[in-house]
């Protein structure tokens, strides 16, 4: 040490320790990227007076090696050169290497070399810094993350058949050999023997036959083989799930059997996993039960049923069926909160004013038994007065208490979308029949609510308790995504600051609540977003506007909520690697919604096909949700589908880009395209296997003129 370092430690040692213990902790953030000495001062709010201080314990971690200074930027000293991770690969062929204590490294699409989703790879991190965060270059594939691939027959050849694996994209075919007969549009299964080989062409041989892609009813069993989901259980996890039997004991619980208790889910739910009571007193204030399944008494750790929940990490929902996290005995039955049966229960009672401020709480295991199973239809029919129910001034209460929550979550910042959700409703053969549009209506905003702020009371106690649990977190998005979003808000006509802060966001919903553009500018916005997670770090919850969140009132269909019910209760061993199952769970959350999107797609696609076999000349309404340089892209709402038309076919003329107003304008003519414009489309042709539509655009259909009145 030499004297300079001296005489500043021995004058200032507190600040000089706590400065660089912020620093150390700033930089080795998730948030962090590489940064200037003058933009790690701003960052950090450093006073003036502590520059030069700041700017010497900088020098000194460079010294010492705990910090790395790369092209003027402050870095860990792993962050360049090679780092390990697994690399997740996002469906518009780039990638993120998840890495251990460190930033994940962005990858774009020409770097991934032959990686697929899952493999485990290294990367040499590059000094760039994009928005996506640190950039890097895959330079091995050190195990990879499955041996077979799940494709589909584009080319039969008199030798071999050449498949298309979605995994891999459209740029790398598959040379499929095979013993048996196989034609064009058979969905397979392949045993890779070569990832790379001659003029770039993996090779493999088939070893099932799933069916054909023109058959709807294996959709789900080919995406089940596809995304690899665990499907069914083990004999020895049935086995565990039945000697619990079909009833319960109460012992040793708070006993709730006689309170007023529903439940309210979806028409199709079977896994009833929350519950609700509310009751008011002379005061006004309203006392709050979240009744959730208690899974963790049936779940045991290490356990078969553990391993097989822990392999699933959630259940996965296809159009009219499920692949559960827990096997029926458990999920359909005996955790299910059936009316009319005792069933065991974790609550969270809590206390609030007439204004939706917390009093008090508490979280106990208990008993209950609901005394009605409402659907989501039935209990707004019973709200609305066209049902009679003796539950009434229940549903009255939560709907009472529900708008104080939400008007204090809006105070804080929270933005609240209402946006409805299209389901694709199919037959027992799989075949779409229709898409049903489910609003956001009053019932299902109070169910959301009182999950919330369950799930807000258990994050806050275990955090409280100094325990670490796993947080759902959703960071804030990044400045570049937002002023994407902020342009395309402008392009719409709504008025945005130029740094909008949550007050402004929230004033620009309430003003397009009753826009046609509502639905689309809440899509971008949370396209804008960074994506939610699982973490043991508490990073916050930007989209609630919480600071202690996780997930705990649907432990039947997701592990991490099986996980706080163990802690909350002290039953979580000691040696479980919170780290690890936050990840895996990230991850299997990641894979079964990729699952889930493709089978929807699909289903879409082949209820277009439907109208497109009776009336190929057909026309449909669309609305412009994007322009683009090359192309304007729309939705057309009658299949919940997204369209786009190359700008050479959108008329005759040439037509010049706007970025600004995100428009379309003919040299020629002055026509205009605009995001929100209505425009008439037809489909040309789609296809199954690529999951692509072609579409024309159109002029409006011709509408009969009226008879003149005499």
């Amino acid at each position: 040490m030499t004297s300079k370092k001296r005489k500043r430690g021995g004058a200032k040692p507190k600040l000089t320790s706590n400065l660089t213990r912020t620093v150390i902790q700033y930089i080795q953030g998730k948030r962090y990227t590489p940064s200037t000495l003058s933009e790690l001062t701003r960052s950090l709010d450093i006073p003036d007076v502590h520059h030069r201080l700041f700017k010497e314990i900088l020098n000194d971690l460079v010294d010492n090696g705990e910090l790395a200074l790369q092209k003027g930027k402050y870095v860990l000293p792993n962050a360049p050169g090679l780092v390990t991770g697994t690399i997740s690969i996002h469906t518009k062929g780039f990638g993120f290497v998840r890495c251990k204590e460190r930033p994940d490294v962005f990858v774009p699409k020409h770097a991934l070399k032959d990686a697929v989703d899952g493999d485990t790879v290294e990367v040499e991190v590059n000094p760039v810094v994009s928005a996506k965060g640190p950039e890097g270059e895959i330079v091995a594939i050190l195990k990879r993350s499955r041996t077979h691939l799940a494709c589909i027959v584009v080319q039969k050849t008199a030798r071999h058949a050449v498949a298309y694996a979605p995994l891999l994209g459209i740029d790398k075919p598959v040379k499929v050999k095979s013993k048996t007969a196989l034609k064009e549009g058979d969905r397979i299964i392949c045993k890779i023997e070569d990832w790379h080989g001659k003029d770039d062409i993996v090779v493999g041989e088939m070893t099932r036959l799933i069916g054909h892609i023109t058959d709807p009813s294996i959709d789900i069993q080919a995406a089940i083989e596809e995304f690899e989901l665990p499907d069914g259980f083990s004999k020895e996890a049935i086995k565990e799930a039945k000697k619990y039997g079909k009833t319960v004991k109460v012992d040793g619980r708070v006993d709730l059997t006689d309170w007023e208790v529903v439940t309210i889910d979806p028409d199709t739910a079977k896994d009833y996993d929350d519950a609700i009571s509310v009751t008011i007193d002379d005061r006004g204030h309203f006392f709050l039960g979240v009744h959730i399944a208690d899974v963790s008494h049936y779940v045991k750790p290490g356990t078969h049923l553990d391993r097989e929940a822990y392999l699933r990490c959630n259940s996965t929902y296809f159009p009219g069926t499920c692949v559960p996290m827990l096997p029926e005995e458990l999920s359909n039955e005996l955790c299910s909160l059936k009316p009319k049966v005792i069933r065991l229960t974790q609550s969270v009672l809590a206390e609030y004013t007439p204004n939706g401020d917390l009093v008090k709480y508490e979280i106990k295991r208990t008993a209950i038994k609901s005394q009605k199973r409402f659907t989501y239809k039935e209990a707004l029919e019973v709200l609305e007065g066209k049902k009679k129910s003796p539950h009434k001034a229940l549903l009255e209460r939560m709907v009472a208490l529900c708008n104080a929550l939400k008007k204090k979550r809006f105070d804080r910042g929270s933005i609240d979308f209402s946006m409805p959700d299209d389901v694709i409703i199919v037959d027992k053969s799989g075949v779409p029949l229709r898409i049903e549009r489910v609003e956001y209506d009053i019932t299902h905003q109070m169910i959301e609510e009182f999950a919330l702020v369950a799930n807000e009371i258990a994050a806050r106690h275990l955090s409280k308790l100094g325990k670490k649990l796993i947080y759902r977190v959703h960071e804030e998005p990044a400045s570049e995504s937002f002023q994407d979003f902020a342009t395309f808000a402008r392009a719409l006509g709504f008025h945005v600051p130029a740094n909008p802060n949550r007050h402004d966001i929230q004033k620009l919903f309430q003003e397009a609540k009753d826009s046609p553009m509502s639905g689309q500018l809440s899509i971008s916005f949370i396209r804008s977003m960074r994506l939610a997670a699982y973490s043991p770090e508490n990073l916050g919850h930007y989209g609630l506007a919480l600071e202690y969140y996780c997930h705990f009132t649907s432990p039947i269909r997701r592990y991490t909520d099986l996980i706080i019910q163990r802690l909350l209760f002290d039953e979580l061993p000691e040696d479980t690697d919170i780290d690890a199952v936050a990840l895996a769970c990230s991850e299997k959350e990641r894979v079964s919604f990729k699952a889930e999107s493709s089978v929807t797609l699909l289903k879409k696609l082949r209820l277009a096909a439907t109208y497109f076999a009776d009336d190929a000349t057909k026309v449909y309404r669309a609305v412009i949700t994007k322009i683009k340089p090359f192309a304007l892209f729309f939705e057309v709402a009658m299949f919940d589908l997204e369209g786009n038309i190359h700008v050479s076919k959108i008329g005759n003329d040439y037509f010049e880009y706007n970025p600004h107003k995100m428009s379309f304008r003919g040299a020629r003519t002055g026509k205009t395209f605009t995001v929100g414009q209505e425009i008439f489309v037809r489909l040309e042709d789609l296809d199954y296997i690529l999951l692509q539509t072609q579409w024309s655009l159109v002029s409006p259909p011709s509408t009969p003129a009226k008879k003149r009145r005499n």
